[in-house]
């Protein structure tokens, strides 16, 4: 009988700060406790599951649905690579390199030369805030605008009409290509904007990410004869490595909609689903209100979703990372992520604690498959929450 697993990522759900946030100077962030006080917050699935059972969050029920931890990352960071390697099994003693101050000039100059075209800003900078201050000089002198963030980015962005998006990609492959240790940053990403100034941002994204230095759950799983569905940026997270299906989405919306089809179909693997608005959209923004309305449509999605599992599916629910939205930064926070799973063949109630590792996940996805672990991290939960 096929047995399949959904593993959803809210990208960014933070439910506290983590001991060590005083090295990245996130003390003090929570990003449930940002929004769910706000009106447009709204989650009674997420509470009946036990969203706020989770030790340390507060409001809880008395039987929840689901079982629940708290899960401390224990790789050095808290950028989407490392945080979603962490979950698929690989932890990262060392942090991806930042760019406080912009990346080195020989570097650039390197990009420039292979690209054909100069490059502009060279900051850490806010992805919406760049285009209104760089973007008149893209469109006047075809410069590239080159941004990094507190996390482990090269980002470009050019507008679709002065830069064509395959054209776009194109150099940012060449920037893949370039940036090797000790400037092996986590992403490369392709930010496309188009219509007038102030600009908007387009769907077409895309990231190029390090290869994982070493075989994930993913791996595991297809040289098990598994299926492992990529739903939103996890195919770009791994690089594609261990996934044999991709599925693009352009929004937490179009996401949901992607995994409901999934639901109907008949696999027998994995299907990793990330939903990338709470982060990208609204943590970095440091929008509360749409963060909460953000967190109330997956809720409401859950409803069909719950409803419609069958005797042997699995769900679990969990994070990558914080980005607190209430904090006057809008970076990513050094947070606790939750975890939910969920199914019939799931007891409910089971409060797991607080984990140890995010690897936790990964170990447990492959014991539910009876695949074993190999060289990946994590101790499975499964035997404590099995019916």
């Amino acid at each position: 009988m096929a047995k399949r697993f959904f593993l959803i990522v809210l990208d960014s759900f933070g439910v506290g700060e983590l001991p060590d946030a005083y090295l990245w100077h996130d003390e003090g962030s929570d990003t449930l406790g940002a929004i769910r006080n706000h009106p447009n917050f709204l989650c009674p699935n997420l509470k009946e599951l036990g969203l706020f059972n989770i030790d340390g969050v507060g409001g809880g029920v008395p039987s929840p649905k689901a079982s629940y931890a708290k899960m401390a990352e224990k790789s050095m960071g808290k950028d989407t690579t490392i945080g979603h390697w962490e979950i698929a099994g690989l932890i990262s003693p060392e942090p991806l390199p930042t760019y406080p101050h912009g990346f080195p000039e020989e570097l650039i100059r390197e990009f420039e030369q292979k690209t054909g075209r100069k490059v502009i800003c060279n900051k850490p900078y806010s992805g919406t805030e760049v285009i209104k201050d760089y973007g008149k000089e893209h469109v006047e002198t075809g410069a590239l605008i080159v941004y990094t963030s507190a996390d482990s980015v090269f980002q470009v962005a050019a507008h679709e009409d002065i830069v064509p998006v395959k054209e776009l990609y194109r150099y940012c492959e060449i920037a893949r290509e370039m940036l090797v240790p000790p400037h092996n940053v986590g992403r490369v990403i392709a930010r496309p904007f188009n219509g007038e100034y102030p600009y908007t941002r387009t769907a077409n994204r895309h990231d190029f990410s390090l290869v994982p230095p070493a075989d994930t759950i993913l791996d595991l799983l297809q040289k098990a004869g598994y299926e492992t569905i990529s739903v939103g940026k996890i195919y770009d997270i791994f690089a594609g490595s261990g996934l044999t299906e991709s599925n693009r989405t352009t929004s937490n919306t179009h996401g949901m909609q992607v995994t409901k089809e999934m639901q109907a179909r008949d696999f027998n693997g994995l299907c990793f689903v990330n939903l990338v608005d709470f982060d990208m959209k609204y943590g970095h923004r440091n929008d509360i209100a749409g963060y909460a309305a953000a967190a109330t449509e997956f809720d409401e999605f859950l409803t069909s979703f719950i409803r419609d599992m069958r005797k042997d599916d699995v769900l679990l629910i969990t994070a990558d990372h914080g980005c607190d939205p209430a904090t006057p930064s809008t970076d990513h926070s050094r947070e606790y992520t939750p975890m939910l799973i969920y199914g019939q063949g799931i007891r409910g109630g089971v409060n797991l604690g607080i984990r140890k590792t995010f690897a936790d996940i990964g170990a447990t996805v492959l014991d539910f498959f009876g695949v074993p672990q190999e060289n990946t991290s994590g101790e499975s939960f499964l035997k404590a929450v099995q019916r």
